[in-house]
Parts: C-alpha cells; sequence; structure tokens
C-alpha cells in the first residue's frame, strides 16, 4: 500500500515542539521529506540549542510517523542551526558573534550577574557556543563566578586579545587586566571606550550567543553600550520588591527606546525555602515581575529561588548549572535559556553578510 505524503504530514503535525507550542510541520522546521517505498526519511531543523530534548523530540516523531499506514523504516535526522539575527537600525554585527544577548537591571543587588553566568552556561550545556562578555566595568564579577579570577589574556598579535574560557564558554572582563584590590576610577566616557575595546578586540570564536553582563542603572554607560553594540534583544532582571520593579521599568523603556527587543523579564530571589524547616516566604514580594511582564506585554521567562546554593555555587566559581546540573536550580536556568534562544529564533534574521560588496570606479 503507497504511503500518502498528506496522511504523513498530518500525522507528524501531531508532534508539538515543547519549546514554541507549534509543530514542526507548520513552522517549516521539517524539511527534506523523503519517501521510499516502506521508508520514511526527514530532516528538521531547530533555530535554537536543544540538546536535551532532541532525543525525546526524535522519537515522539518517528512514532507520530510509524501509526501511518504502509510505514516501515523512519529515519528522523534533528539538527540545530542557529544563525544572526537583526539588530538596531545602523548597528553593523561583530566579527565572529551571531546573536548578542544583553542581561541587564535597572539596579544593583538583584542577580544579574549570576543570572548572565548561568543563562550562559545553560545555553552551552544546550549545545550552543557561547561566550560572556562582563561590561560592569566598576564592579567585574565574572572572572570569580566562572573560577578563572587569577588567569590573563592572552594576545597573539600585540593589538588584541584570545578570551580566557572555562566551563565551555568564552570570556572576556577588565577583571582580568586589573588587581582584584583596585578600584576603577574612571569617568564614563573611559570606561565606554574600554568597553568597547573588550567587546571588538576579543577575537570570539565562532559564538552563537554572546551574554553581555550589562552594567547596574540606564545611566550614560548603559545607554552608550545599547546604542552602540549590535543586541539580538534583552533580559531584564528583577526581584520581585516593588522599589527593583520601579528600577527594572526604567530599564526596559530604555531598551525600547535603542530599539532593542525585549526578549522578558526574569523573576529573582522570587521565594525563600528555609533549608532547616522547608518553609516557603516571599521575602521580596510576591508576583511582581509576572506582573511587570504583563504590563509591558513582554514574556515572563521564570523565576529563581533565593536560595544559599546559588549564592554559594556562584562565589565558588562554579555556578549551579555546573554545580549541580540536575538541581531544581540548574533546570529553571535551562528553561530560561531555551524561552530566550526560542524568541531569538522567533525574530527576523540579519542578511547583511548576503547583501553584495558595491564599489564605485571610474570609467576611462
Amino acid at each position: 500500500m503507497p504511503i500518502i505524503e498528506a496522511a504523513l504530514l498530518d500525522a507528524l503535525k501531531t508532534v508539538v515542539d515543547p519549546n514554541t507550542g507549534a509543530d514542526l510541520v507548520s513552522t517549516k522546521a521539517l524539511k527534506n521529506l523523503r519517501i521510499d517505498g516502506s521508508d520514511v526519511a526527514f530532516d528538521v531543523e531547530l533555530g535554537y540549542p536543544a540538546q536535551s530534548q532532541i532525543p525525546a523530540l526524535r522519537r515522539a516523531l518517528i512514532d507520530a510517523a510509524r501509526g501511518v499506514a504502509g510505514v516501515g523504516n523512519v529515519s528522523a535526522n534533528l539538527y540545530v542551526n542557529i544563525v544572526a539575527h537583526a539588530v538596531q537600525r545602523g548597528v553593523q554585527l561583530l566579527p565572529g558573534v551571531k546573536n548578542i544577548i544583553a542581561v541587564a537591571s535597572g539596579k544593583g543587588g538583584v542577580g544579574k550577574s549570576t543570572t548572565a553566568v548561568n543563562l550562559a552556561l545553560a545555553l552551552a550545556a544546550e549545545g550552543a557556543s557561547v561566550g560572556i562578555l562582563d561590561a560592569d566595568i566598576y564592579g567585574p564579577s565574572q572572572p570569580t563566578m566562572l573560577g578563572i579570577a587569577a588567569a590573563k589574556p592572552d594576545s597573539r598579535d600585540g593589538k588584541t586579545m584570545e578570551p580566557l574560557e572555562n566551563h565551555g564558554v568564552q570570556v572576556m572582563s577588565i577583571g582580568f587586566l586589573i588587581e582584584p584590590d583596585n578600584p576603577m576610577i574612571w569617568r564614563g566616557p573611559m570606561v565606554t571606550q574600554a568597553l568597547e575595546q573588550l567587546l571588538r578586540q576579543t577575537n570570539w570564536r565562532d559564538l552563537d550567543y554572546l551574554i553581555v553582563d550589562m552594567p547596574p542603572g540606564t545611566g550614560d554607560i548603559a545607554l552608550t553600550l545599547s546604542q552602540r553594540v549590535p543586541v539580538t534583544g534583552a533580559v531584564i532582571v528583577t526581584t520581585p520588591q516593588d522599589i527593583a520593579l520601579l528600577d527594572a521599568k526604567k530599564g526596559l523603556k530604555m531598551f525600547e527606546k535603542v530599539g532593542v527587543p525585549i526578549l522578558g523579564i526574569v523573576e529573582n530571589m522570587a521565594v525563600h525555602i528555609c533549608s532547616n524547616c522547608g518553609h516557603a516566604e516571599p521575602i521580596f514580594g510576591e508576583g511582581g515581575g509576572r506582573r511587570m511582564a504583563e504590563q509591558y506585554g513582554v514574556e515572563y521567562l521564570g523565576a529563581l529561588p533565593l536560595a544559599m546554593s546559588i549564592r554559594l555555587n556562584a562565589d565558588s566559581g562554579r555556578p549551579s548549572v555546573v554545580a549541580d546540573p540536575e538541581g531544581e536550580a540548574a533546570a529553571i536556568y535551562r528553561t530560561v535559556a531555551r524561552r530566550v534562544a526560542v524568541g531569538i529564533a522567533a525574530r527576523s534574521k540579519d542578511f547583511s553578510a548576503k547583501f553584495p560588496t558595491i564599489t564605485v570606479s571610474k570609467s576611462t
């Protein structure tokens, strides 16, 4: 009995991508469907890293195809293809970097840097090539959080720097270039120039995502970075506390004004769970981040608990995603990372690399 392609596609439509909520046929992720007698083969292209979910998704697709009358062997090839997506108008993409994600907050002390490093590690754990730029010149923390505070970057040509690497993530920070106890007594223009040098004079190696751990607030430094750095999208980190939300809203509006899409809001320290008795208490308020997401029509990416383990892991140079990959916090960070990556994949692609080079020459 010949296999009817329409019946096969209808069967495959029943499999829903758990990250997008849509089937893979309608979204055109299903490609190269081949039918040879009773043998069926097809490819599925995902625009975001999902290494941990691919086996289950492949099995679901194969089972759906085998449910069609006449189908024998089924071959499903699932692969990830992360491409560059559009950034602010007039800002060129960075060589060696496909997408830049700014992780920002309106104020300090809300766990922005901890969120940034775990987001980077979660994307890497899902199979992406990831880097992190510590843009907090006055308080660089990524060298400590990634366990490489004592390292120094190399320069092969005397003009550019090689990023350091740990836990599978490329890293650059002003913290690698100064003594730990030396304060950065610099004015805004000097800080902005230093950040641009760290960003553009680092030999990033074929990154799918570069996470920029932004300085807190919405001052001159953050605004200049938002205007000059080719940012694909921004993640806003806040606590549920009303005062934190007031500042987080300012950060969100800053990105909107410079044309940077908001990928979503992460609510940090959402609830404290006592390590002795297990009692849960929303010390900083409850649901503030979710209400903010609803108010501005952006995605609520997830909530992290106020847990001692998250702090201890970051201080030890092994953030939660690598210190306890099967733990609750790591699972939440991975979910947040997939939602961020899915949000980027759904946005317009950048085609500037395909534009022809135009040269003007004198006619003789």
